[in-house]
């Protein structure tokens, strides 16, 4: 194919694909001051919800608030898009409180393309990317379907399920990314060319129905918060009157999976025409009846797609079975009785990267520019897609200014878990973040993501000044409201009544708010209420921000002694992060090595021994060993 050299198409990056990874790396690389062209098969659908349209959940929430703290872009899109906000896990500790927000699917990708149309030095470019360039083993470029050639000292490549995707419906099945849209077919042969390890992994989605349809007064109304909290920390939070939509809540029922079993001989997962493993914590209906079969039902979530849509998403209903089994079942849940449906469930196959090829800043190891981001690195979700969108195209800039690598540790944030289980753990089934991943969560939380992760941002140049400027404001407030928590007494006289009231024993003598706050049945509400100057001091917080402020203050003096014991702990892990091991090792020689641990540490190159403890298959006297070569 011959190609052709147009003038003005030579960038420092050069982003491949507009999903979620995609747009947040476009985004960094350009706001870190490098020329950036994203390219994508179709600008129209940047950003696009493939799946459910909502964004956060368990875990996920903390990674979307970690991107708006350093400055990314994701927050600032849900916030514009949102239909409802709830913080999943109330009833638990403060370190498994997660936010989610249902969104308006159309309005979500409206929202990407319109931040991406106004970031300086951002182009986009609707074209399909069939090939790399290289200089030696750097990446120089990228060749397209068009046959054009761009130049670029760095490439992100964050293709999703497009790399020889394959859709899969009962006994049919045709080349797609999406179901509407054409497969990237050349670069995984490409790569593979290259060196590159690829093989294949499954997803699904489950039907879209016509909500003119749905019974709804026989499901179960799911409302959004009373006091909602937005994701981005530059958005003040919106009033209680503020409309949000609600979500539903159905079941199956014995004899919806009678009616799925009948199609488990056209199955693609049970037949074996799919090979790739799909998510085992988000897994297709078919999937839980079979794995599950005591269970006599499931539940599943009614989510809106839409302000101005009748489209309606059954989450948890995600199948690849012939499509009148899919529609003969949906018909034996009660309230889907009449139900007409817009498109079908279905899976899809798709190429990825194991990860361990990475290093930390999701470089590849084979070839020197080139970045992998989200799906294409094992993973399932918008959210860890975007994180390592970001982290990439930071890193792409960073390097073409001869600036350090930006690394974030599993002290840092949940986007430095993620990346470090990818990188040294590998995957098998796509991943998904869980709080469980994160062993420093108590740290780690919703709340304080600013407070953690927006000087690094800032310190890079993506964070701007005002959003430090609000986060040293918020830090200070939160300190002299602890000050104040800390110093001011309160009298038996004041306090008994409402101690009485929440069943909690009553004070002898003068004490300290701290002392009463750290009751478990006690909130820094009920203190406001016989405290005039914890009422006075809380009073003068700019309203935009109260709520904020007092919940860091009270989860800090409440979790003191647990957040100190961690980051104890914390602080003796960081001691190994700092042992650096010399790329130079032969590891092969080290026979006191167990021979898997020889295997991996010698394909992997750690470049700390912490990284090295975490590699699967190294185990402590593994660890123990390097230790003492290195002394």
């Amino acid at each position: 194919m011959g190609t052709t050299k147009l003038q003005g198409n030579s960038f420092d990056v050069i982003v491949v694909g507009g999903g979620h990874a995609g747009a947040e790396a476009a985004a960094a690389a350009a706001h870190l001051g490098v020329s950036t062209l994203l390219i994508t098969q179709n600008l129209d659908t940047i950003g696009q919800m493939s799946c459910n349209p909502a964004m956060g959940g368990v875990a996920k929430g903390q990674i979307v608030r970690e991107i708006d703290a350093l400055g990314g872009l994701s927050a600032l899109v849900t916030d514009a898009s949102t239909l409802q906000y709830r913080m999943l896990n109330r009833s638990k500790g403060p370190a498994m409180w997660s936010p989610r927000a249902q969104c308006d699917r159309m309005l979500f990708a409206a929202n990407w393309r319109r931040q991406l149309e106004h970031v300086s030095g951002l182009s986009l470019w609707q074209d399909e990317v069939v090939d790399l360039t290289l200089n030696g083993s750097q990446v120089s470029g990228v060749v397209t379907r068009l046959g054009l050639v761009f130049t670029a000292r760095a490439v992100v490549l964050t293709a999703g399920t497009f790399l020889n995707g394959r859709i899969y419906i009962g006994e049919q099945s045709w080349p797609a990314g999406r179901i509407g849209e054409a497969p990237a077919v050349g670069l995984s042969d490409r790569l593979r060319g290259l060196g590159f390890e690829v093989q294949k992994l499954k997803t699904g989605t489950p039907v879209r129905i016509d909500g003119r349809t749905i019974n709804f007064a026989a499901l179960t109304v799911q409302p959004g918060d009373d006091n909602p909290m937005p994701f981005s920390f530059l958005n003040p939070a919106p009033p209680a009157s503020t409309p949000q939509k609600p979500c539903f809540i159905a079941n199956t029922n014995l004899h919806t999976h009678d009616v799925l079993r009948t199609g488990f001989d056209r199955s693609p997962m049970f037949t074996g025409r799919i090979q790739g493993r799909g998510p085992r914590y988000c897994p297709s209906i078919e999937d839980k009846i079979e794995r599950f079969a005591d269970k006599d039902h499931h539940q599943l979530f009614v989510e809106p797609e839409g302000w101005h849509s009748e489209s309606y998403y059954l989450n948890g209903f995600s199948s690849s079975l012939p499509l009148e089994v899919q529609l003969e079942a949906l018909h034996t849940i009660e309230g889907f009785e009449q139900a007409a449906i817009f498109k079908p469930g279905y899976a899809i196959e798709y190429d990825y990267f194991p990860p361990t090829q990475l290093g930390y800043t999701l470089e590849t190891r084979a070839v020197e520019g080139l970045y992998f981001a989200g799906q294409v690195n094992g993973t399932t979700g918008y959210e860890e897609a975007a994180c390592q969108g970001l982290v990439a195209g930071i890193n792409a800039a960073l390097k073409i200014q001869d600036r350090d690598p930006f690394v974030l540790s599993r002290t840092d944030a949940y986007i430095g878990v993620l990346i470090d289980d990818l990188v040294t753990k590998g995957v098998d089934e796509p991943y998904r973040m869980f709080t469980s991943r994160a062993e420093h969560r108590i740290l780690l939380r919703q709340d304080n993501a600013d407070r953690r992760l927006t000087p690094l941002g800032h310190a890079i140049g993506l964070a701007s000044d005002e959003r430090m400027r609000r986060v040293e404001r918020k830090s200070q407030l939160i300190d002299n409201l602890k000050t104040l928590l800390a110093q001011t007494p309160v009298l038996p006289s004041q306090a008994n009544a409402m101690l009485e009231r929440l069943s909690t024993p009553p004070i002898q003598q003068r004490v300290r708010l701290e002392s009463l706050l750290l009751r478990p049945e006690v909130a820094l509400a009920d203190l406001e209420t016989v405290s005039p100057e914890l009422a006075d001091s809380l009073a003068a917080i700019p309203s935009e921000i109260r709520a904020e402020v007092a919940e860091g203050a009270e989860i800090e003096m409440k979790y003191s002694r647990y957040i100190e014991k961690e980051q104890e702990v914390a602080a003796r892990l960081l001691k190994f992060e700092d042992i650096l091991l010399p790329p130079s090792i032969d590891y092969h020689a080290l026979h006191a090595l167990s021979y898997e641990a020889r295997e991996k540490l010698s394909r992997m190159k750690p470049h700390t021994l912490g990284q090295a403890s975490r590699i699967s298959g190294v185990s402590p006297a593994d660890v123990a060993v390097l230790m003492v070569m290195l002394k």
